[in-house]
């Protein structure tokens, strides 16, 4: 980094410190995830000192970064996989955006809370806090302070489920300049594909410390899948016999096309002569988003319900619509599917995750704006996903699947195998983590 850029980047920190210092006293509890994120820094050193209190410098400890709850369901397998498989080391995790507070707690580590803005004074307050045996970052966002002062203490640096997209504005003039000598100061990155190990090299990573570990969340989302209770209350109450489409964490903007597909479609019957329902499942289930859902399905005449009515009456046989209501029961729903649309791609917030529902072999619809998504482009590569750009693409896919059993069938299989062949990131990536915390020198400190 040279001397003006850091000069610049220092600043920058110092202004965000100041900032959430300001917002802490002034901002008020309901505000957008910026203010949350300046508030909740308030006193963070201090609430680390506590975390810590009870850390074992006897023990090894590995240190999980993932900014927010995308890169956190990275981790969040090799962490767990890591407590299994050695029981002694502590682990320590640090996350950026607040909406990966709550998820946080699902990791499992002993100490957890947001991470300090990118100085050197913080950073070594808890580099000397945490004395870690590893950091290790998830995905691609590396900070270049907490780097240089990590290596500076000895500490291995790894990115694990390293990815890089062809048009990530990490590889502009600015961002290459802040960041090459924090991804060339990394000791080891597992990267999800050989492309992406490449764009990562040219980032400023050695070669010779990268190797393809794969992409862990299909290792999450296949042991989920698998681990799913067909017979659980919410799936008893929602099965039915009639062909479903569910919807998961859609925007307005999906739903725009997708209500009016839907529409078009419901006359429609399958092979067996039954007419479609709908599951749909906002991606912010909140009241304003709900009740536009809610007056399309009044208007267009459909029997229509929210999650919760539905539990009240213990009964949905009779519904065309189901309005899911609350967070947190998606990847149970698409065990219902014959066929899911995926939110996100008709939305400038980009894609969601498509391997959810391709886990229990469900063919998988999305929109155009899918090329941030590899997942995407390997479900569209192995016929096992359809892009669709408008409500009568969309229409036009949904009742050609709806109508041909076999070749509903075909694609939700090719979505299980793709599913399947890129399990194993987990091991691969653990052992990656495994050999750096047995490296001799991690237990050297500088003063």
């Amino acid at each position: 980094m040279n001397a003006l850029l850091g000069a610049c980047y220092a600043a920058g920190m110092a202004l965000a410190d100041a900032a959430g210092v300001v917002a802490s006293a002034l901002a008020p509890e309901a505000e957008n995830k910026l203010l949350r994120s300046l508030r909740a820094r308030r006193g963070l050193l201090t609430r680390w000192a506590a975390h810590t209190a009870s850390r074992d410098n006897s023990r090894p400890l590995v240190w999980w970064h993932a900014p927010s709850v995308g890169e956190g369901l990275q981790a969040r397998p090799v962490a767990q996989a890591a407590r299994r498989a050695h029981p002694d080391w502590q682990q320590a995790y640090s996350f950026y955006s607040p909406s990966a507070e709550r998820f946080a707690c699902s990791v499992g580590a002993e100490f957890s809370d947001y991470l300090p803005f990118d100085r050197a004074a913080s950073a070594d307050t808890l580099l000397q806090r945490l004395t870690p045996s590893a950091l290790v970052f998830a995905k691609l966002d590396v900070w270049p302070v907490l780097v240089a002062r990590a290596k500076r203490q000895r500490v291995p640096v790894a990115l694990i489920s390293a990815t890089l997209s062809a048009v990530s504005g990490r590889r502009g003039m600015l961002s290459s300049a802040l960041l090459r000598d924090a991804y060339a100061a990394l000791d080891a990155v597992g990267a999800i594909d050989a492309v992406n190990a490449e764009r990562l090299v040219a980032l400023g990573v050695r070669p010779q410390v990268v190797e393809v570990t794969g992409d862990t969340r299909f290792d999450q989302v296949a042991e989920r899948a698998a681990s799913v209770n067909r017979a659980s209350p919410l799936l008893t109450l929602l099965a039915s016999d009639r062909p479903t489409l569910v919807a998961g964490s859609t925007w307005p903007a999906d739903e725009a096309p997708l209500c009016a597909a839907w529409e078009a479609l419901r006359d429609r019957h399958d092979a067996r002569g039954k007419a479609p329902r709908l599951i749909i499942a906002p991606h912010e289930p909140g009241a304003s988003h709900l009740k536009p859902l809610q007056h399309w399905a009044l208007r267009i005449g459909a029997r229509a319900a929210t999650l919760s009515e539905l539990e009240q009456r213990g009964r949905s046989d009779d519904v065309d619509v189901v309005i899911v209501d609350r967070v947190g029961v998606l990847g149970e729903l698409y065990a219902l599917a014959q066929l899911a649309f995926v939110g996100g791609g008709f939305h400038a917030a980009g894609l969601h995750s498509v391997i959810e529902p391709a886990a229990f072999g469900v063919p998988v619809l999305f929109g155009p704006q899918h090329h941030m998504s590899r997942e995407a482009g390997l479900l569209l590569q192995a016929g096992a996903g359809f892009s669709v750009d408008s409500a009568a693409a969309l229409q036009s896919r949904l009742t050609a699947l709806l109508l041909n059993e076999d070749d509903r069938r075909e694609s939700g299989a090719r979505a299980a195998d793709l599913v399947e062949a890129e399990r194993g990131a987990t091991a691969r990536s653990l052992a990656l983590v495994e050999r750096l915390v047995s490296r001799p020198a991690i237990s050297q400190r500088s003063p």
